[in-house]
């Protein structure tokens, strides 16, 4: 059964490819040789591209939202085959309509009713037919576009402006997509927040002083206390964040400035790639790195200097976390750097200015807000950060600012609760998305900091 779906949606997508490269080739073979006879509004090319996508678009929205459909039809129809006291909320239908794929699949099933065969029966053959329905009408309107492309080819025809005009309303739904899949996070997010505030108390929520989800089943169960007070987890993530960008902006912003005004262009042909190599390193491999190597070494020094370093500590998830962003700090900032126009330094070395003070009293106050940019960045991702907290800082939520101690951070507790099987309608689990919400609207505000200053020290330039 899969192997088959695999084998329609392939042929599919094949002939949508094949059918829309011909139609390009021959309404723009067809519109050359009317340019030869006449003179025509549009080149062949774009008489060959509207009718490529007069061609692959429909063909695209045909195989979208007949696959919705049809993967609606079938679910209902292989489930009106079963028992209806089995199928009484969402959650057991979910579970029965998975046993009918499974089984019609080829797969066991326990207790396979002949109710469950039947609606695999129905399944297997409302599936085959909705598949090579939606193929045939595909293909259908595939050709229908690439005779209307035919058609059109006339010398008065404005093949570039349709053209234009099609890609034109594609970038304005990408553009909308974009916005509409942003509102969809935060309205997601925050209907949930809303849930989880009629069960727990913003005040205690967002001033409480301590932090522990963990709820009380029964009632002589202990270690469950469901304090739900995030003070410890913003202190812990700005606490974090803080060492982080305390060793990424000196590093980042240092490496930039050298690597735009004073490096040999051989040297930054091969050091900058070497350094962005650091952004692809995954976050796992320098949560091990933080938990093996410096935390170990932070915790002999501390000892050696008489001081009390835990086994897990802010200071170390933060060091390694500074290592991990400073290629976002470095690389956007050099982009900056070598973005200001040469005639500020060539007017001002022409001064008698020096090339350090070149640099200090024009390149960087020009390249001001880039890096501005670059550092909210970099502390967005920072904050963002899950595994190497994790594996360096722990998960005790504890309320210090002490970086020697082990703290958490937002995100790590979001990944905690939100591990193994979880009543979805509990306090500790809604506490999951509250956390996200205060963690988006932190990075929001980031952001708008950071346009505010872009907007404020902005240069124009000629």
């Amino acid at each position: 059964m899969v192997h088959r779906e695999a084998f329609v949606a392939g042929l599919y997508f094949i002939l949508m490819i094949v059918l829309a490269l011909g139609a390009f080739i021959i309404t723009r073979s067809s519109a050359a040789r009317l340019a030869g006879t006449a003179t025509i509004h549009s080149r062949p090319t774009y008489h060959g591209l509207l009718a490529a996508m007069q061609v692959f678009l429909p063909m695209l929205a045909i195989l979208f939202f007949g696959s919705l459909l049809a993967t609606r039809f079938v679910e209902q129809q292989s489930l009106a085959a079963m028992d209806p006291a089995l199928l009484a909320d969402e959650l057991h239908r979910g579970a029965a309509y998975r046993d009918i794929r499974r089984f019609a699949a080829g797969g066991a099933v326990a207790n396979a009713t002949d109710g469950l065969k039947a609606g695999a029966a129905t399944f297997a053959y409302l599936n085959t037919l909705t598949q090579w329905a939606i193929a045939g009408i595909g293909l259908s309107a595939g050709l229908a576009g690439l005779l209307f492309g035919l058609r059109t080819v006339t010398a008065e025809f404005r093949a570039r402006n349709r053209f234009e005009r099609i890609v034109a309303a594609l970038l304005l739904a990408c553009a909308g997509l974009a916005v509409l899949t942003t509102v969809g996070i935060v309205f997601s997010v925050l209907f949930e927040t809303v849930h989880f505030f009629q069960k727990v108390s913003p005040v205690d929520f967002l001033f409480g002083t301590h932090w522990s989800p963990q709820q009380a089943i029964r009632a002589d169960q202990g270690g469950a206390s469901g304090s739900f007070g995030i003070a410890p987890l913003v202190v812990g993530t700005l606490l974090i964040s803080t060492i982080a960008i305390l060793v990424a902006g000196p590093i980042g912003l240092f490496a930039a400035i050298y690597m735009a005004e004073y490096a040999s262009p051989k040297f930054r042909a091969w050091a900058k790639p070497i350094l962005e190599i650091l952004a692809g390193i995954p976050t796992v491999v320098l949560g091990f790195f933080a938990a093996l190597t410096v935390a170990p070494v932070i915790r002999e020094v501390g000892t050696a200097l008489g001081l009390n370093v835990a086994s897990e500590s802010a200071l170390a998830a933060g060091l390694v976390m500074g290592i991990m962003i400073v290629p976002f700090v470095s690389s956007l900032s050099d982009d900056v750097i070598t973005a200001v126009p040469q005639s500020l330094r060539d007017g001002s070395l022409g001064m008698g200015a020096t090339h350090s003070e070149t640099i200090r009293r024009v390149v960087l106050p020009a390249a001001l807000p880039g890096i501005v940019s670059a550092f909210m960045l970099a502390i967005s991702r920072a904050v963002g950060e899950t595994m190497i907290v994790v594996m360096a800082a722990g998960l005790a939520a504890n309320l210090s600012f002490n970086p020697l101690d082990a703290v958490t951070t937002f995100t790590v507790q979001i990944k905690t609760i939100l591990v193994g099987d979880q009543e979805f309608d509990s306090a500790k689990t809604l506490a999951a998305f509250a956390l996200g919400f205060v963690l988006f609207f932190f990075t929001l505000t980031l952001n708008v900091i950071a346009l505010a200053i872009v907007r404020k020290y902005r240069e124009q330039y000629d």
